[in-house]
């Protein structure tokens, strides 16, 4: 059966994916559409449940201190609330432990916070907000096949869109915005109406987690915030973390790269854990209640398309999130570089007040220029590895050479800790790093005498304060 929906021009959006991308996107053009139409192949649960679409979703995530404001700004309120729920939201230079380059990361105060949460948890939170907004309607449960353009093939007009019972549609709307995440279709769907895919880079990191989730007893003395370790990359090639989670849990995540991969059997994941250049995540799958099964995601290669590269483009659709770029997700970056593109779109139809006409040019540009940063901060890090396959940008080589020098400056220098965890967290650029007060920071750390420097090791968990929830964030 096949039916036309016809909207109402100038007064119309189609977002399809409602991953944290989509949801935002649909909470972004709400503010500049009549209605907006949020299409989802998975059903959307009530709960806080993983989808099938989401293969990463029960693995450790991290919400950047730039992706939490950005959150907040769509969403007032909703930090505090995540907190009041369990969450952990915090500075992340406070009570953690980060071992890496063979020291422990000196502790510091970012000045900003940082959300720990499970990726079904914080997604069922911003579904609360985003579902009851009165200009949306969510088609859950249904898929999007295809581009509908006008007879010319200049505009995107629809989308063909399947629903759960088998009946098409053709689904009409003046802006059509691709979020479906890595999976992306619309390389093959620009080819079927005359334009060409966009060109991709690919950066192999055979990147793989096997992740479990621990019971967690906050008002215990003597836990930390959160714990991660992370390789002298490319001596070593196992990593691991673990973040403090509603529910009063740990989701705990061993990965490694290029096929030295965590098993998922009991006495072989703890091998693993110590197996790592510092006890602290042995000991804690040692010593915690195990709450679930092991879960195994591969991530075999770092995937950007250049839309901002094409000659030429539809009318009404544009492209967001890890349809654009997928990163290692080791780095975190994913969903904070999906904020600042939805932020993009936001800023870009507030100046043109509205005006879609060409709005693909400068909206495909302006989020290259955000990607740059994240995408070679990721790439760069899993260039350090010689099995890394890819373009690899001039200079690399060199800059790793410095961050290395870099990264072992921040175990006895605050400031450099600091400024490193700033440039991450997508708060300053990477220059930041390279002032001539910060090299001269780094250099004097390398020339520092080694028995002056930290040992590589602590025997056990520090003494630590419970980490209050209610400190942690400003209602």
């Amino acid at each position: 059966m096949e039916e036309m929906t016809e909207l109402t021009q100038n007064q119309s959006a189609i977002v399809i994916g409602a991953s944290i991308a989509g949801l935002v996107t649909a909470r972004v053009l709400s503010d500049h559409f009549t209605k907006v139409y949020l299409i989802e192949r998975d059903s959307l649960s009530a709960l806080p449940q993983s989808r099938k679409g989401q293969p990463q979703a029960n693995h450790a995530h991290i919400l950047l201190a730039r992706g939490l404001e950005l959150l907040q700004r769509y969403f007032p309120g909703l930090s505090a609330e995540l907190n009041a729920e369990g969450a952990t939201v915090g500075d992340p230079g406070h009570a953690m432990i980060w071992h890496t380059y063979g020291g422990y990361r000196a502790p510091f105060s970012l000045g900003k916070q940082v959300l720990f949460a499970s990726r079904p948890f914080l997604e069922w939170k911003v579904r609360e907000r985003v579902l009851p907004l009165k200009n949306l309607e969510v088609l859950s449960g249904y898929s999007a096949e295809r581009l509908v353009p006008d007879l010319l093939q200049q505009q995107v007009m629809g989308v063909r869109v399947t629903s759960p019972s088998g009946e098409t549609f053709t689904w009409k709307a003046d802006l059509i915005v691709d979020a479906s995440g890595r999976g992306s279709r619309s390389g093959k769907w620009l080819e079927q109406i005359g334009y060409a895919a966009p060109q991709e880079v690919k950066v192999r990191c055979g990147t793989g987690y096997t992740t479990r989730v621990y019971r967690r007893q906050p008002k215990t003395s003597g836990l930390p915030s959160w714990i991660a370790s992370t390789p002298h990359a490319p001596v070593e090639r196992r990593g691991g973390a673990a973040f403090p989670v509603e529910g009063d849990r740990w989701i705990v995540s061993l990965f490694g790269w290029h096929g030295d991969h965590a098993p998922c059997q009991e006495e072989a994941f703890r091998a693993f854990a110590r197996n790592l250049p510092t006890p602290e995540l042995y000991s804690l799958v040692s010593r915690c209640e195990p709450l679930s099964d092991f879960f195994t995601h591969k991530f075999p290669y770092s995937l950007r398309r250049h839309y901002e590269k094409f000659d030429s483009f539809p009318q009404g659709y544009l492209v967001l999130g890890d349809a654009v770029c997928s990163f290692n997700p080791i780095y975190g970056q994913g969903m904070t570089s999906a904020l600042l593109q939805a932020a993009t779109l936001d800023e870009l139809l507030q100046e043109r007040q509205g005006d879609l006409w060409n709005i693909a040019e400068p909206y495909f540009q302006r989020i290259a220029k955000l990607i740059d940063i994240p995408w070679q901060t990721a790439v760069g890090e899993d260039f350090r590895y010689p099995q890394a396959t890819g373009p690899r940008r001039w200079g690399t080589g060199l800059i790793n050479a410095y961050l290395s020098w870099v990264h072992r400056a921040t175990h006895t220098d605050p400031l450099v800790s600091k400024t490193l965890a700033e440039v991450l967290n997508l708060l300053a650029p990477p220059a930041r790093l390279l002032t001539p007060r910060m090299v001269g920071r780094v250099l004097r750390n390398l020339m520092r005498p080694a028995r002056l420097r930290p040992s590589a090791h602590r025997s056990t968990l520090p003494t630590l304060e419970p980490i209050s929830h209610s400190s942690l964030v400003k209602a």
